[in-house]
């Protein structure tokens, strides 16, 4: 079934295209390089990606800033950017509390949100990702000028009809898939984002630094890397479970930066993976209200009874950003993601009547 797409705007006015699949609860997808909703089902590279992580949930994806459906030309393109992006997107989706996934670059996006809202996160799942790119760990001048040297290759070559020099790349990313798979990311690469944004995006996350951001991280944590991954070395996988505190690590046998679903490795992630975001979906629904402070079950009343955090907001004369602190504990206290799941809960407890 072809997603349902929308469209919200960042801080900085960039329109954002996200969309929901799925059924239960929510897990929301930070978007690595490069993505478009629509042709990503399509895509022979990502559609068992998408199959699997909206098995159990409902997957919230959006394109990033410069890709796909979303704006193609914003000005910024940075850490911060990213991250206002998925701000953007769950307040859309009036998410107070959910698990996050990121690969790659996603997993950077998805970490250094994380670090800043911790109250809005259940759990994190990071896959074949860093938290400092290559440009930001003094690399040997012949690695940096092999970044810089793909750089140009992407600005001249990207555009072009011929695949060849979109094929470097995508056989980088899956040196061991089958031929129509590295076909199928090869034309998506083309079609999700023009030369000139292609290289501007290549360059910036491969300048990422959260190194310091993410030891701030204090939700359930779970880092899986491929030993062989050509793309994003093993020992990042490493380093980035090592800085975030409690974080549990899983090294997956296989060279391919995006899994493949006929490898061992494949069964192997989402047996690991399915469980984790299961004990804390189920975790997030134990705090019963009787947990909730005074106010947070005045909240919870107008909640009830329809109000939207403005309504509140005016009727009790606090400001919106008190409003939206006291919604994101109440949801996380109640272990629910949607308004609709706390006003079910909160009625048949007797609020709002």
């Amino acid at each position: 079934m072809p997603p349902s797409i929308r469209f919200c705007r960042a801080a900085d006015n960039v329109r954002i295209a996200f969309s929901s699949n799925g059924s239960g609860p929510p897990l929301v997808q930070a978007p690595t390089w490069l993505t478009h909703l629509e042709l990503d089902w399509e895509s022979a590279a990502w559609c068992d990606w998408l199959t699997a992580l909206s098995q159990f949930h409902t997957l919230v994806r959006y394109d990033l800033r410069g890709c796909g459906l979303s704006d193609r030309h914003p000005e910024d393109q940075s850490i911060d950017s990213w991250v206002m992006d998925l701000e953007a997107v769950v307040d859309a989706l009036e998410l107070e509390r959910f698990p996050l996934f990121g690969i790659c670059q996603g997993g950077a996006i998805a970490a250094a949100y994380t670090a800043r809202h911790p109250e809005r996160v259940s759990c994190l799942v990071l896959y074949g990702s860093y938290v400092q790119g290559a440009l930001s760990r003094e690399p040997l001048p012949p690695q940096a000028e092999e970044i810089k040297a793909l750089a140009t290759l992407i600005e001249h070559g990207w555009g072009r009809d011929s695949p060849a020099f979109r094929e470097v790349f995508s056989c980088m990313l899956m040196p061991d898939a089958k031929a129509e798979r590295i076909r199928a990311l090869t034309d998506l690469e083309r079609r999700s984002a023009t030369p000139e944004m292609a290289r501007c995006l290549w360059l910036a996350f491969h300048s990422i630094d959260i190194a310091d951001l993410v030891t701030r991280i204090s939700v359930p944590t779970l880092v899986l890397h491929c030993r062989g991954d050509g793309m994003v070395p093993f020992e990042e996988g490493r380093r980035t479970a090592t800085l975030i505190p409690g974080a549990q690590f899983i090294a997956l046998e296989g060279r391919n930066h995006i899994l493949q679903p006929d490898e061992a490795a494949w069964d192997e992630m989402w047996d690991v993976v399915q469980p984790f975001l299961a004990e804390n979906d189920s975790q997030a629904g134990l705090t019963s209200l009787g947990d909730l402070t005074t106010r947070e079950q005045e909240l919870l009343d107008l909640i009830a009874r329809g109000r939207s955090n403005a309504e509140i907001s005016a009727e009790l004369q606090i400001a919106p950003k008190t409003v939206r602190n006291h919604v994101s504990n109440i949801f996380s206290k109640l272990g629910v993601s949607h308004r609709a799941e706390a006003i079910v809960m909160a009625r048949e407890a007797g609020f709002g009547h």
